[in-house]
């Protein structure tokens, strides 16, 4: 893939504050409209052309895994494992996060600051070669062809993106991946029944009390995990800017500088600058209870063990590589300050996070492999 077929996706920028006007998002009136980039506006025909390819397994160099195998809908497209395999058997570094509301995320991945876009995202499973995810990359004549033979994708690249010259391209399906990503909404929990819906029986006593729990000083879950879709990292046209925000939890602390595992270091990564050792993002609390193993690396197997990481104020790892008490991490978020429980306060906390799973979502039919229809 040529540099400047990377450029031109990586070049969005400007957003759109409504798609084109034909595209229904199919939203409840007090969710706001996702942003959509002005160069690759909504369509149906863009949306069920990425559905088919995010299924399609001939993506793959082995012709065995697509985008959906790390994404899977029932699991609230993650795939329950630690971290996710490559097509070639690499294991990678992260857990393979949530796409349930991607479109509302104004920084994707776990910690990439510089990913805003999820055309320019979708490049990296594509042809990203460390780790290997769905290992096209130098394959990218023999990918077009495929799509450019197979008279089905002919037909629907054709219909989604009428006004191009060169219909097939790496541009387009990634174009319409994106798209398809976009439509992933999830705002019909019995707990957006309850809160927004006026349906005062949607949940129970205990989850109410969770939620108080939840939003309290005590807890602090809220600065973290609040707003439309329980994360810090946000923006849609309801906002006048993006927000963006990457946390120390203390998970590790393997040394007094405070340090994590050499694979998973955060936004260091990126900007090498000490303060950013293990700040990742918040992710989306929507459908959590579907999306074990949890934190970015998915060291953390239940929400109830999740639970006693922030109790504690950051995880102790007695003994091993990565031992250390991460309590006393000194890059550690100032929201992790740790809290005690009662039982009951827990099983309330517990109830109000099982409350946010949208069963409608992970069932809706719109979202499901085209291959099985």
């Amino acid at each position: 893939m040529g540099a400047s077929q990377f450029l031109a996706i990586e070049g969005h920028a400007k957003w759109a504050l409504a798609a084109e006007p034909h595209f229904v998002w199919n939203l409840p009136e007090w969710v706001p409209k996702p942003l959509v980039p002005a160069d690759n506006p909504m369509t149906q025909a863009k949306v069920e052309l990425g559905r088919h390819l995010f299924y399609e397994k001939r993506l793959s160099v082995n012709g065995e895994q697509s985008c959906a195998s790390c994404h899977i809908q029932a699991l609230a497209f993650t795939d329950g494992k630690t971290v996710s395999i490559g097509t070639t058997g690499q294991t990678h570094p992260r857990n393979a996060m949530s796409l349930a509301n991607v479109a509302y995320n104004s920084v994707l991945t776990w910690a990439n600051p510089l990913m805003h876009h999820l055309e320019q995202q979708m490049l990296v499973p594509l042809f990203g070669e460390e780790p290997v995810e769905l290992g096209m990359a130098g394959k990218e004549a023999q990918l077009l062809t495929l799509l450019r033979q197979d008279e089905n994708y002919a037909r629907m690249f054709a219909e989604a993106f009428p006004d191009k010259n060169e219909v097939v391209s790496i541009r387009n399906l990634t174009f319409a991946i994106a798209a398809f990503q976009r439509t992933l909404l999830s705002f019909n929990s019995p707990y957006d029944r309850y809160r927004y819906g006026g349906d005062n029986n949607a949940i129970s006593t205990s989850a109410k009390r969770g939620e108080t729990l939840f939003h309290s000083e005590r807890l602090e879950c809220f600065h973290c995990h609040g707003g439309l879709i329980f994360s810090d990292s946000v923006q849609h046209e309801r906002l006048a800017f993006s927000e963006i925000a990457f946390h120390n939890t203390g998970l590790y602390n393997l040394n007094p500088d405070g340090d994590y595992p050499s694979k998973n270091t955060g936004v260091y990564e990126i900007t090498h600058d000490p303060k950013d050792m293990g700040r990742f993002k918040a992710p989306s609390l929507r459908n959590i209870a579907l999306t074990a193993p949890y934190m970015h690396d998915g060291s953390i197997q239940t929400l109830d063990e999740t639970i006693d990481h922030y109790a504690a104020g950051g995880r102790t790892i007695e003994t091993g590589p990565y031992a250390g008490v991460g309590s006393a991490n000194p890059l550690k978020s100032t929201f992790i300050q740790g809290f005690e429980l009662t039982d009951q306060e827990r099983q309330d906390l517990l109830a109000f996070l099982n409350a946010l799973t949208d069963d409608s979502f992970v069932q809706n039919p719109a979202f499901n492999d085209p291959y099985d229809d």
